[in-house]
């Protein structure tokens, strides 16, 4: 187990997993080309057991990593690109789970073999999120739109479709923090989200207009 100042890197023949076990998915061997050609940036790994009992504890780690955009390589390892705002959560996350009374060891990983697989996850991954995104837009321009058909023009309207443009744009732009790679799902939601952006402006406009014509 590693104190919170160390930081554990695999060796090339993998020993780096605790306890003797096998090595996790994509871990580097001896002498093996990286598959798909390049080199990545390398990666972390958390390796964790949580207790069987209460059930919410192996829910609240799921949840966690889950937030951080980490994938998981098989159960109960974890991966995420390197980086210090990623090795910091990870670190932290790593405590929470020995103070849960469970183990966990972080491993910095310079290059796995299968890296092209495991990028092909994290960014569909990314690309999982940015649909919902675009779905949840969906929902908004429908919202707005109902509000045209049911002749809803106040002040209270608009301040609520303003709050939900908001939380929309904060969690794309968390997805954004995390997308390490690119995703090809970005663009299509920033353009729903100027679609959600301009149908708000107009929305606004009418609002507007109602208001000053009941003065």
């Amino acid at each position: 187990m590693i104190r919170d100042n160390e930081r554990v890197t695999t060796d090339q023949d993998g020993t780096g997993a605790p306890g003797g076990d096998r090595p996790a998915p994509g871990a580097p061997e001896s002498g093996a080309p990286e598959s798909g050609g390049s080199a990545g940036t390398g990666w972390l790994l958390l390796i964790y057991r949580v207790p069987p009992e209460p059930t919410r504890l192996r829910s609240t780690v799921w949840r966690r990593i889950k937030s951080l955009g980490a994938i998981y390589l098989q159960n109960s390892v974890a991966a995420l690109p390197a980086s210090p705002a990623n090795e910091r959560s990870l670190r932290k996350l790593r405590r929470e789970i020995v103070d849960m009374s469970g183990t966990a060891v972080l491993l910095s990983a310079g290059v796995l073999v299968g890296e092209n697989e495991v990028r092909a996850s994290f960014l569909a991954a990314r690309n999982d999120e940015y649909e919902e995104i675009v779905d949840k837009c969906q929902d908004f321009l429908g919202q707005v739109q109902k509000e045209y058909d049911e002749n809803h023009f106040t002040y209270a309207e608009l301040e609520e479709n303003e709050v939900d443009l908001v939380k929309l744009k904060n969690w794309f732009a968390k997805i954004i923090d995390r997308d390490a790679f690119g995703a090809s799902g970005r663009a299509a939601c920033e353009q729903y989200l100027d679609k959600c952006e301009q149908s708000l402006e107009a929305y606004a406009a009418r609002v507007y207009a109602e208001e000053a014509e009941g003065q």
